[in-house]
């Protein structure tokens, strides 16, 4: 018969049995190495290509072509 995982899983890291307490890792110290492993861009997010919108090129752009009697945009 195989294995069965405890009912929190495994931890991402390593492998071993999740703590409950910090799951889904085993320990403090695996926490912390993902943790180090986002904030170094290990890992990525899949996705695609930003807009020109959502970081703000185009913003710029625009702003200085409308006239300064031109109302602010509208949020929704």
């Amino acid at each position: 018969m195989s294995e069965r995982a405890p009912k929190g899983g495994r931890c991402p890291i390593c492998g071993r049995p999740a703590d409950p307490a910090l799951r889904p890792f085993c320990s403090k110290r695996c926490a912390d190495i993902d943790l180090a492993r986002w904030m170094s861009d290990a890992y990525v997010v899949p996705g695609g290509g930003a807009d020109a919108d959502e970081d703000g090129d185009d913003a710029e752009a625009t702003r200085g072509e409308r006239g300064s009697d031109a109302p602010p945009d509208k949020l929704h």
